[in-house]
């Protein structure tokens, strides 16, 4: 037999080779229901993720505005508490908040925001006084609005 085989030619013997079968093709999808559910999971989960990501990038559109301007405001005192008065007022009940002056509003502001303590501080006495009388220019005080506007908290407060 290896001498009929020596007497071939190349392309005599590449012709008796049996071909190759292809194996099947491999599917694509998931084949047990275990990867249907933990997709569906997934999926379920990012879509939470976004919609709690929009309402919350919706909800705090306020803050977004009042840095805004804050920044315009400079280092004003008087433009500084105009706009924490409005940031308050969108933030928390017109009723709670339009009303506060003095050391009320001061403890209303250190009250929503543990880590800004205006009511000891020059600054806070700045932001009292500045809608009724000329004062100079505090960056404390726009340092400690920007931390207000920032990190305030509307959880705990009543209606």
């Amino acid at each position: 037999m290896s001498e009929d085989l020596s007497k071939l030619g190349l392309s005599e013997l590449y012709d008796q080779l049996i071909p190759i079968t292809p194996p099947p093709e491999v599917p694509l999808t998931p084949q047990t229901a275990g990867w249907l559910i933990l997709a569906a999971v997934i999926g379920a989960l990012c879509v939470t993720a976004i919609a709690v990501w929009r309402r919350r990038y919706r909800a705090n559109a306020y803050r977004r505005a009042a840095l805004a301007a804050l920044q315009g405001a400079g280092d004003d005192p008087a433009k500084i508490a105009h706009v924490l008065r409005r940031t308050a007022i969108a933030a928390y009940p017109r009723a709670k908040v339009a009303g506060l002056i003095g050391d009320d509003w001061l403890g209303f502001l250190d009250a929503t925001c543990p880590d800004v303590k205006l009511s000891q501080t020059d600054a806070g006495r700045a932001l009292l006084n500045a809608p009724y009388k000329n004062t100079a220019p505090d960056t404390d005080l726009a340092t400690l609005a920007r931390r207000w506007i920032r990190s305030h908290s509307t959880r705990g407060i009543a209606p």
